[in-house]
């Protein structure tokens, strides 16, 4: 097999993706002003782009797989030419429109409207949906600013990705409609996906994601119980699957083994010791694949 050649993107998309890279025991090196970054697998090679462009390199069989937002696939009109493989659920955002707080939506739009943003593939669909007598004003980032309540205002409606609001709410903004949800996602070109050795990397690529982000939001609990205890911590126990159990030495009672979510812990812990348990550990997982 050819080396599979994978896109990452630059920004919080690479530190998310490199950090993700690093806890499967793919390690990489990128010197300064390099686009290439080396790595400890013989089979991979990577290449850093910018977010916006990573979808259509894949789309037109220029890499094998690749890292991109959702709302750049979308806006780049290659959603039905690539393959989506997983939802990393990294950097999780609205694409929306938003207009100053003192604005009423409905009056605006019955005359004609700029609309500031990034998305131009997004903003026409959503004007043509919407039946907006609308231009667009191409913006590259900090749009915020061109969207105000007077006469001077490069634009009447911004159209940008958010995740909290709160730069909006800053720059007195409301939000009056969302055209779609995103995240990071792993994508792959289909013309990769039909050659079954890099479909096969791709897949155990996939898995091994899947065991890590599972554990993410696993801790392991250890803890001891008395014989006479045992069937009604059993009983109270989350699991993924089955508890793992041994008896102690001396047949004094058992040890007890679970995997749970970390958000369970909180409840969970003050529940076990009431029950019985004892000598309770908790400890992170790396990886776990169900």
């Amino acid at each position: 097999m050819d080396k599979l050649r994978v896109l990452l993107a630059k920004g919080r998309i690479y530190e998310s993706v490199y950090e993700l890279l690093s806890d499967v025991g793919i390690s990489l090196k990128l010197a300064e002003r390099t686009y290439f970054p080396s790595t400890n697998q013989d089979d991979l090679a990577f290449q850093v782009v910018k977010p916006q462009i990573a979808s259509a390199l894949l789309a037109s069989n220029k890499a094998d797989v690749g890292f991109s937002g959702k709302d750049w696939v979308y806006e780049n009109g290659v959603q039905d030419d690539v393959e989506e493989i997983m939802d990393l659920g990294f950097d999780p955002v609205r694409i929306v429109a938003a207009i100053p707080n003192t604005v009423d939506f409905e009056a605006l739009i019955q005359g004609k409207v700029t609309i500031a943003t990034e998305y131009q593939t997004l903003s026409k669909k959503w004007i043509a949906d919407k039946k907006i007598d609308g231009t667009i004003f191409r913006t590259w980032g900090t749009s915020e600013g061109f969207v105000q309540d007077n006469e001077d205002s490069l634009a009447q409606i911004l159209i940008d990705n958010t995740s909290t609001g709160s730069s909006l709410r800053a720059n007195n903004l409301k939000i009056v409609d969302t055209l779609m949800t995103s995240s990071t996602r792993m994508y792959a070109s289909k013309e990769a996906l039909k050659d079954p050795a890099k479909k096969q990397k791709i897949m155990e690529l996939k898995m091994l994601f899947e065991s890590v982000l599972n554990a993410r939001g696993r801790v392991m609990l250890e803890m001891n119980v008395a014989k006479d205890k045992f069937d009604g911590l059993i009983k109270a126990l989350p699991s993924m699957k089955s508890p793992t159990v041994s008896p102690l030495f001396g047949d004094d009672g058992y040890a007890v083994k679970i995997a749970v979510k970390k958000s369970e812990v909180p409840t969970l812990l003050p529940k076990l010791q009431s029950l019985g348990a004892t000598d309770i550990l908790e400890y992170a997982l790396r990886k776990v694949m169900m």
